[in-house]
């Protein structure tokens, strides 16, 4: 499949044949395996290397992806109401987690500046160096006086109020993946390839054969991580060593043979997040499912998708670096997480109704229909960002909160918290 993906700049390969030279010698640092979480740390997050700490644009036509906001400044406007309802409840200050080419934040700030209810400060957590600079310099193009209220941030606050908002974000956080094996069918001892091979499909073995305690039956359950061969990655697999994981993982009920991820930073960063919650609400907005539908039996070979120049691709190996990483979100393990660290679940639906409850389609309405060159496009964008066949259904939002007393709107119909 990556054989008819477009060849990058002798400059990007160059990029890229530093990281994957950085990763297989952190694989040797390691013992010859990491898990496939350490390489996807890595591959996104390595200091000047991964994929969202160098420079390359990633969103929109030039990049990779279009994310919501680059669609359309809709989907901020409507965003921005449930913010507002949101600071009325607890406080005038915003959190956004990963805020992308700053289109987000510039449409919140201006619907919110429109119903005269700015917030006393806006701060981003950005981890990369370069979509800071590009977010500060679309704001103080658009918002040249409203800069002293909006800031960056380094790390977490110790105290949370107010409104966090997270768009796209949990999808690109580090995953395990986990081989649920019948105990009879030990892996293959040949190696699985990337990177010029089968992708995640390929089969895998372990590091070094693995004996079983006397007497196992059952399933036995395998981590699949990363080692080196030939200055190439390949996929071997090993018994899961990890407390947390493995409790995780053996809380899914499916057949044998099925492969998914695990994300234990996700349900780091919502026990974080919420921890640090004094009043508010924390609103994620992403791809995925609760655990019933994500260890569906059409999803027996997981979740994991690689985006590279608007093309999806299944090979994580593919020049690390210069595509993004992700994989599909478990919202009922985010809700777990945020009600073991003291956070209630505040809803739980669609982007489609979410969006439709917090006025969308009255925005849309601010155009009239009979200014052509303005309304038709507004009016693709919305079936864009609300169409089962688009956005609408796949993209989820959830709500978790402390201290909130009334029904937040983005929930008053098709709330979906049943099936978490």
């Amino acid at each position: 499949m990556t054989a008819t993906l477009p060849t990058p700049t002798s400059e990007a390969q160059v990029h890229s044949n530093r990281l994957r030279d950085f990763i297989h010698q952190d694989i040797a640092a390691q013992g010859g395996w990491i898990p496939f979480s350490r390489f996807m740390e890595l591959a996104l997050y390595a200091p000047g290397l991964g994929y969202y700490s160098a420079g390359a644009r990633k969103f929109g036509a030039a990049g990779d992806f279009v994310t919501a906001p680059e669609i359309s400044p809709l989907f901020g406007r409507t965003l921005a109401r449930q913010i507002a309802e949101v600071m009325a409840q607890s406080a005038p200050h915003i959190i956004e987690l990963g805020a992308g080419s700053g289109k987000l934040a510039a449409d919140v700030l201006g619907e919110l500046e429109r119903l005269d209810c700015l917030p006393q400060s806006y701060a981003i957590l950005e981890v990369s160096a370069d979509l800071r600079e590009r977010q500060q310099a679309l704001l103080r193009e658009r918002f040249s006086h409203l800069v002293d209220r909006v800031h960056w941030l380094d790390a977490l606050p110790e105290n949370i109020s107010g409104a966090l908002i997270a768009n796209e974000v949990l999808d690109a956080l580090p995953v395990h993946l986990v081989h649920w094996r019948a105990a009879t069918a030990l892996p293959s001892p040949a190696s699985g390839r990337g990177a010029g091979g089968e992708g995640r499909h390929s089969t895998a073995r372990p590091l070094s054969p693995t004996p079983l305690p006397e007497g196992v039956r059952g399933q036995v359950l395998f981590e699949r991580g990363v080692a080196s061969e030939n200055n190439n990655f390949v996929w071997q697999e090993r018994l899961i060593e990890n407390t947390a994981l493995l409790q995780a993982a053996q809380q899914a009920s499916v057949p044998d043979g099925y492969l998914s991820e695990i994300s234990l930073a996700t349900r780091g960063l919502i026990g974080s997040l919420c921890e640090r919650l004094s009043k508010g609400v924390l609103l994620f907005i992403d791809y995925g499912f609760g655990t019933g539908e994500y260890y569906h039996a059409q999803r027996s070979q997981g979740t994991l998708m690689c985006h590279y120049r608007h093309h999806a691709h299944d090979d994580p190996f593919f020049l690390p670096g210069l595509q993004d990483i992700t994989a599909h979100v478990d919202f009922t393990a985010v809700a777990e997480s945020a009600i073991d660290s003291g956070a209630h679940l505040l809803g739980y639906t669609t982007q489609a109704y979410f969006l439709i409850n917090c006025g969308i389609t009255e925005l849309l309405q601010d155009t009239a229909p009979e200014n052509l060159r303005d309304y038709l496009p507004l009016s693709a964008q919305l079936q864009k960002l609300t169409s089962p066949a688009e956005m609408g259904e796949l993209f989820k939002v959830i709500a978790l909160g402390k201290g909130i007393e009334e029904p937040l709107r983005g929930f008053i119909s098709g709330d979906k918290s049943r099936l978490l």
